[in-house]
């Protein structure tokens, strides 16, 4: 019975987020709450909840203050010779940009956070997907499934759990997997080629305008064609496309304003972006890349760049529990970059729609997770996948645990399975001869799929920041996600890992 409701619970939460029937926030609060009354158990659900929101408070806590710390090394300029860079290579080619973003979140990766990772990520390409008129689920797809193959890193979680769950050192799954993982990562490169070409035949290949008067700084003209920068506020003509390689002729019965493009896959056409001659960066309402923003500090720029490293690094070495480093960091952050209260003030302000955001969406799922894990329910589901496995497959558990890692890792959060399926199937592979470090490596490779999992916090940084309906992304990313941990599947059992 409590197997038939956990699935029924999580399959109503996703049709009805995607269908959009419901907002993320009221079905991760509503949706447990109502089955928790089907399995006769209505009268202990607040128990359940503040059980769950024991347990993610402190994780919410984190990204708050991760938020306003990262939100202010943005305001600073600390990560705009990174943006730079990338607009260097995107050069308003929407092929260069999508590739951009998962070189960018890929790099970002390294630190170990999925919050950090996407906050850097949209607040760095936003202003030019939407200038440009491009798809932003692609940007949040990508962006999520590059992190999900990062995430494996010793220090980002996964491999943690899985060493500490079955008694083996990190370095022993982690080290043999680093082939795989790069033919993974690799693939999520190739995936942002081709969704780039698609987004280059929808769009066409974008020019600056001719006789659009040039930047002495090449990164800074690249600003401009974002929509971003000086010259974009002054020059009606900078916002706009002058010249298209392919795609769509212009509105021939509007000579000055080109055809809205089409809707892209994944985005309803509300989404869609259309140019209008004039528009500023201000009245579009992001400037988040504009060089001449009040808030830029210049002179502290390695003070904060070293700030960011030494809080990375006690991060790493966990010297402190995370959410006490980052309620530390954003606490001398603002001081120091900002020592004049109104500006503090402004500062938080300016970040408060996210933290919020965020915050409710973490507490919202407090409720799924505490009625999951409260009920039963998850601990049933997984007795009854383990239990499913026929018997012939023992030899082939390593395949098995791949395979599952996928439904898992995504329907339930990583401590639930590392902690609570892996040791089983492990125990089921043993009796067969199978080694508890393949066991473990391939529990790995569901990682790129469960960054986009309704569990994971950090995904409503990332659909926040960019304002993409959270049932888009998920009917976009899930398809290339899975085929992602496929590949990596594929890769370590070629290899011989697995």
């Amino acid at each position: 019975m409590l197997t038939f409701l956990g699935f029924a619970m999580i399959a109503t939460f996703l049709v009805l987020i995607m269908l959009k029937k419901m907002s993320p926030i009221a079905a991760l609060v509503l949706i447990p709450a109502l089955f928790c009354v089907f399995a006769g158990q209505g009268a202990q659900l607040g128990g359940y909840v503040i059980d769950g929101v024991g347990k993610l408070a402190p994780t919410a806590a984190m990204l708050m203050f991760a938020i306003v710390y990262f939100g202010v090394m943005i305001d600073v300029g600390l990560f705009d010779p990174i943006v730079r860079g990338i607009l260097r290579f995107c050069r308003a080619d929407p092929m260069r940009v999508v590739v951009g973003t998962a070189v960018l979140a890929a790099i970002v990766s390294l630190d170990g956070d999925g919050s950090t990772t996407f906050m850097i990520t949209v607040s760095a390409m936003y202003p030019l997907y939407k200038r440009l008129g491009m798809s932003l689920v692609v940007m949040t797809g990508v962006a999520a499934t590059a992190n999900g193959v990062m995430n494996t890193l010793p220090w980002g979680g996964p491999t943690a759990r899985a060493a500490t769950a079955l008694k083996l050192d990190a370095a022993d799954i982690f080290v043999p997997m680093i082939p795989a993982l790069a033919v993974g990562l690799l693939f999520v490169f190739a995936l942002a080629y081709v969704l780039g070409l698609k987004e280059r035949r929808r769009l066409g290949l974008l020019t600056l305008p001719a006789g659009t008067e040039r930047s002495a700084d090449p990164a800074e003209e690249l600003l401009v064609a974002a929509g971003t920068g000086p010259a974009a506020a002054t020059s009606p003509e900078a916002s706009l496309p002058s010249a298209r390689s392919t795609g769509p002729a212009p509105n021939t019965a509007a000579p000055h304003t080109p055809a809205p493009p089409a809707p892209a896959e994944g985005v309803t056409p509300a989404e869609g972006v259309t140019r209008t001659e004039g528009v500023t960066p201000a009245e579009d309402g992001f400037q988040g890349l504009d060089p001449h923003r009040p808030t830029l500090r210049p002179r502290l720029y390695w003070f904060n760049a070293g700030l960011t490293v030494a809080l990375l690094t006690a991060m790493i070495m966990e010297l402190l529990p995370i959410p006490v480093l980052f309620l530390l960091g954003a606490a001398l952050a603002l001081t120091v970059n900002f020592p004049h209260m109104p500006d503090q003030k402004a500062r938080i302000a300016a970040h408060a729609e996210n933290v919020l955001n965020v915050a409710g969406m973490v507490f919202a799922a407090a409720v799924f997770t505490g009625v999951l894990t409260g009920t039963g329910m998850v601990k049933h589901m997984a007795d009854w996948l383990v239990g499913a496995i026929p018997e012939g497959m023992g030899p082939h558990m390593a395949l098995v645990t791949g395979l599952l890692s996928l439904p898992l890792t995504y329907f339930m959060s990583n401590d639930g399975f590392y902690f609570g399926v892996l040791p089983v199937l492990a125990e089921a592979g043993a009796a067969h001869g199978v080694s508890p470090l393949e066991i473990a490596r391939a529990s790995l490779v569901g990682q790129a799929l469960h960054m986009s999992s309704p569990l994971v916090p950090a995904v409503y940084v990332l659909v926040g920041m960019a304002k993409v309906e959270f049932g888009d992304h998920t009917r976009f990313t899930v398809k290339w996600a899975a085929l992602t941990s496929l590949v990596v599947l594929a890769a370590g059992m070629l290899f011989g890992i697995i």
